[in-house]
C-alpha cells in the first residue's frame, strides 16, 4: 500500500486541533505514546499504515515545499528589489513594508524522543537553501555571560525562512530545573520570560510551532539498546543518558508545567505521540501544512513592468517562441 497520489486529510479535525495541549492543566500520562490521533481509515492497517503514512509524507513534502517558497519570495519581495534575505533579524526589530514572515518550528523531546529524525524526514522535504536548522547543547561559556535567551534571539531565522530549534530555550526550565542547574526562583521566573520572548516573536511576524515528541518510558529503554548494540549507533548514546532516564518523573513533571505555562493561542504546545516513528512524522508533516495554510501565502505581484520587459528581451534576441516554450515545460 502507497500513500495514493494525493494528500489526505486527518480524520477528527485538523491535527492543530488533535495535538494541542491546553489551555489549562496538562496530564502526559493520559497521552498514549503509542496512539494515532487524526489518522485516516485510509492508512489501512497493521504494517501497511507504515508504507501509507511515508507515501504521505513525501506527498506533504511537495507542499510544504511549494508554501516554503512562497514564505521566502514574500519576503525577498517585500524587502525590495535586490536585498538580501540571508541576514537574521533580531525579534523585537521592526520589519518594513508587508512584515515579512517567519516560521519557527520548535522541537523538544526525552533523549531518543526522534528530534533528529524529524528534522531529517520532515524538514529535509523542504528546500534547505530556504531552512534555517539550529541545534542547542550546553551553553558555551560566551552564552553563560549573556541572559539565557541571548543565544536564541541569535538563532531566530531571517525573515522568509523556515528556523528549527532542535531543543531550544526550553531546555532552560526543563533541564536546569531536573538538574538543579539554578535555583527556584530563578527558574520559575523564566516562565514568564518566555512568555514575553514568545509574544514578541509573534508581534513581529514570527509563527512559532511547539511540539513536544511524547514517547514512552519503554520505548526509551528500547530505543537506547539499539544504540547500545548497533556499532553505527554507539554514537549517538552517552552514558548520562541513563542518569537523565532515571530522573524520568521529574522530567515529566517538567515538561507538563512548561507546556501549561506557556501555551498561549499565538505560541501553542502540540504534543505528539512518538512512539511510531512513522506517525511521529505524518503529525507533525500536517502541522506544518495546517501552519502555512493559516498564513494565506502566495506569490509577490511583479514590481516591474511585464510587457515591457519581455519586449527588451525580445529587442536583444530572445526567441519569439518563448511564451510557447514556457507553457510545455
Amino acid at each position: 500500500m502507497s500513500g495514493g497520489d494525493e494528500v489526505v486529510r486527518p480524520d477528527g479535525g485538523s491535527m492543530r486541533e488533535l495535538l494541542r495541549a491546553g489551555p489549562g492543566a496538562v496530564d502526559l500520562a493520559a497521552v498514549d505514546p503509542r496512539s494515532t490521533p487524526g489518522l485516516p481509515a485510509a492508512s489501512g492497517h497493521g504494517k501497511g499504515r507504515k508504507e501509507w503514512a511515508r507515501g504521505q509524507v513525501e506527498l506533504l513534502g511537495a507542499e510544504l515545499g511549494r508554501q516554503q517558497e512562497m514564505l521566502y519570495a514574500s519576503a525577498k519581495g517585500a524587502a525590495g528589489p535586490g536585498s538580501a534575505t540571508s541576514a537574521p533579524t533580531q525579534a523585537g526589530a521592526h520589519l518594513d513594508g508587508d512584515r515579512p514572515r517567519r516560521v519557527l518550528l520548535v522541537l523538544q523531546a526525552m533523549d531518543c524522543g526522534g528530534k533528529d529524525g524529524t528534522v531529517k524526514r520532515v524538514a529535509g522535504a523542504m528546500n534547505p537553501l530556504g531552512l534555517h536548522i539550529r541545534s542547542f547543547g550546553p551553553p558555551t561559556d560566551e552564552e553563560r555571560r549573556h541572559d539565557f535567551l541571548w543565544r536564541i534571539r541569535r538563532a531566530l531565522p531571517p525573515p522568509g525562512y523556515v528556523g528549527v530549534f532542535n531543543r531550544s530555550h526550553y531546555e532552560d526550565v526543563l533541564i536546569a530545573r531536573v538538574e538543579g542547574l539554578v535555583d527556584e526562583h530563578t527558574w520559575r521566573g523564566r516562565y514568564d520570560l518566555i512568555n514575553d520572548f514568545e509574544r514578541e516573536l509573534a508581534d513581529n511576524a514570527v509563527t512559532v510551532v511547539k511540539v513536544m515528541l511524547h514517547i514512552s518510558y519503554a520505548e526509551q529503554g528500547e530505543r537506547l539498546m539499539e544504540r547500545l548494540t548497533d556499532p553505527t549507533k554507539y554514537w549517538k548514546y552517552n552514558p548520562s543518558d541513563l542518569d537523565t532516564r532515571a530522573r524520568w518523573d521529574d522530567y515529566q513533571a517538567a515538561y507538563a508545567e512548561a507546556i501549561e505555562r506557556c501555551g498561549p493561542d499565538d505560541a501553542p504546545w502540540f504534543v505528539v505521540p512518538a512512539d511510531r516513528k512513522w506517525y511521529r512524522d505524518w503529525a507533525v508533516a500536517h502541522l506544518l501544512r495546517e501552519t502555512f495554510d493559516g498564513l494565506d501565502l502566495g506569490y509577490p505581484p511583479a514590481d516591474f513592468d511585464i510587457a515591457r520587459e519581455r519586449d527588451r528581451l525580445r529587442s536583444e534576441g530572445g526567441t519569439g517562441q518563448g511564451e510557447q516554450q514556457v507553457n510545455e515545460r
